[in-house]
């Protein structure tokens, strides 16, 4: 994937759908889902992070676009940082909404995975 390239730009028109756009900045892939992440839309967000064919081990998810997360979600994240680990990188959360860090929290998936207040904090931590 070029540096700026857009992949996966499916549009989340109608309530329970879910978009994502990847995008790589200096070597570090951006994961932009918008929408819900549930049973029946966790399959798009799963296939963006993979690691398969990926520019690079080192990912951000920007969760900012976000209403609702379930435990589909929850554990397609943690799959995420144990595949990204592995492969000598990371996955960081970046500005989560309070709904989304609020599950996020309870799981206890921030002791896990590092969450940023924003994007560029994420991009620099």
């Amino acid at each position: 994937m070029a540096e700026g390239e857009l992949v996966g730009t499916e549009q989340a028109e109608q309530p329970g759908q879910l978009s994502v756009v990847s995008t790589a900045s200096e070597g570090i892939r951006v994961v932009t889902p918008t929408g819900e992440i549930d049973h029946h839309t966790g399959p798009t967000l799963r296939q963006a992070l993979d690691v398969t064919g990926a520019t690079g081990p080192r990912v951000v998810v920007d969760m900012h676009g976000v209403s609702f997360m379930d435990s589909t979600g929850i554990n397609i994240l943690i799959a995420a940082h144990r595949d990204l680990t592995a492969a000598g990188g990371w996955l960081r959360l970046a500005a989560p909404v309070h709904a989304v860090l609020r599950t996020i929290q309870i799981v206890g998936v921030d002791t896990v995975i590092d969450c940023h207040d924003t994007l560029a904090q994420a991009l620099n931590a």
